[in-house]
């Protein structure tokens, strides 16, 4: 059996590596998806697609578009999600997404920090597991094959 995993989460820090290269190294028949992780691209993609756009709104609104799209697409042929609430970065996406797996009925692995305990208890309480590192993720996808 192998399992598609969408990786949710900001595309600043390099969190998705670690997990593949650990799910690599105990040979865990994952397949992994995500968002654009090129930032560039992803602000980008509503014009390169569409056309130049009369202003920032516009633009930002064009690349939502086409980056909604693909996660949807992405997140619906994913047999499970993965999202990551790191310490640094703005997670408005990452809410979005964990909250879409959710209602898509997807199992949920929620990755957050203990300073964020508080702020996430609702999303956590509907996550299917709540763990507090990339290595309790991979333990938990491990778990799934044992």
């Amino acid at each position: 059996m192998r399992l598609t995993v969408y990786l949710a989460g900001e595309i600043h820090s390099s969190w998705r590596d670690e997990i593949k290269e650990k799910a690599a190294a105990l040979k865990l028949p994952i397949d992994f998806v995500g968002p654009q992780e090129n930032h560039d691209r992803s602000d980008n993609i509503g014009e390169e697609i569409i056309g130049e756009q009369p202003g920032p709104f516009y633009k930002d609104w064009a690349a939502s578009s086409f980056n909604n799209l693909r996660t949807e697409v992405l997140m619906q042929k994913a047999d499970l999600v993965i999202a990551l609430f790191g310490e640094k970065y703005k997670q408005w996406n990452t809410a979005m997404d964990a909250s879409a797996a959710v209602a898509l009925g997807k199992p949920l692995i929620l990755i957050r920090p203990e300073q964020h305990i508080h702020a996430l208890k609702e999303l956590s309480r509907k996550a299917n597991a709540t763990v507090e590192n990339c290595d309790q993720a991979i333990k938990a996808l491990k778990y799934i094959f044992d």
